[in-house]
């Protein structure tokens, strides 16, 4: 028996890292698996690499509309969702003074609003007992140089682990945070900076992990595997950190 056998998971941002690891583990352990992408091409190769258990749904967490959307396909097509992982996210790396309207709204829209909202929308076809998962991040927890504004919105989603959790009880949806530490994905490309800055920021960061290296996404599927599973039944609104231990010591 696998650990998510006949269950139905929405996975936002599951066409690339962190959220495609994850989209081909839940599909390995049985689960009819949606993702989300804002590009057509990617969603569609993503949906390929993880097989027939899995589809894709075109849109932006940062817009209600799109939201609706998943929702209405999703309630049409499945009737439920047993599993969110609430994985979409984005952020680039600016010092205070450098920082723009523009930068601040879409990292704002995307990771704080995209989150709530996609749980919210969600929220009616998930049945009593089912899991939320929500992606935060070390971030929200270390003062990081250049950071300001992304570290600000994990602060937010990791909060909102706790608060729903308690909004939630009556119905004991179980609501947790996986906080990562540096994870090899995509969005390194992502945050403004040129490879050779990649690179100096890549070894300064391993540096600092006790265990040595960089994550790899598939290290964030299998802790979000257990938060989806039965494996983590009487665990809610904790914040999982999957780090190798750059924000413990």
């Amino acid at each position: 028996m696998t650990k998510l056998s006949g269950k139905i998971a929405v996975i936002t941002g599951g066409n690339s890292g962190m959220g495609l690891a994850t989209a081909q583990l839940f599909a390995r352990e049985g689960a009819k698996v949606i993702i989300t992408g804002r590009r057509q091409k990617e969603l569609d190769e993503a949906v390929e690499s993880i097989g027939a258990n899995a589809e894709g749904v075109l849109g932006d967490v940062s817009r209600l509309s799109d939201l609706d959307k998943l929702h209405d396909h999703v309630k049409a097509k499945y009737g439920r969702v047993d599993v969110i992982f609430a994985n979409a996210g984005l952020g680039s790396l600016a010092p205070i003074d450098q920082v723009t309207e523009a930068q601040f709204d879409e990292t704002f829209n995307v990771n704080v609003k995209g989150t709530y909202f996609t749980v919210q929308k969600l929220l009616p076809l998930v049945p009593d007992g089912g899991s939320i998962i929500l992606n935060a991040s070390i971030a929200s927890s270390k003062g990081m140089e250049a950071f300001s504004v992304y570290s600000a919105t994990k602060a937010a989603v990791r909060s909102l682990a706790r608060t729903l959790t308690t909004d939630l009880k009556a119905r004991k949806i179980r609501v947790n945070a996986i906080s990562p530490g540096p994870i090899d994905t995509p969005i390194f490309g992502k945050t403004g900076l040129t490879e050779q800055e990649i690179e100096g920021f890549k070894s300064g960061i391993t540096s600092q992990v006790p265990l040595g290296r960089i994550g790899l996404p598939e290290e964030i599927a299998k802790p979000a595997l257990f938060l989806a599973s039965d494996d983590s039944s009487y665990i809610s609104g904790i914040e999982l950190t999957v780090d190798g231990g750059m924000a413990q010591v």
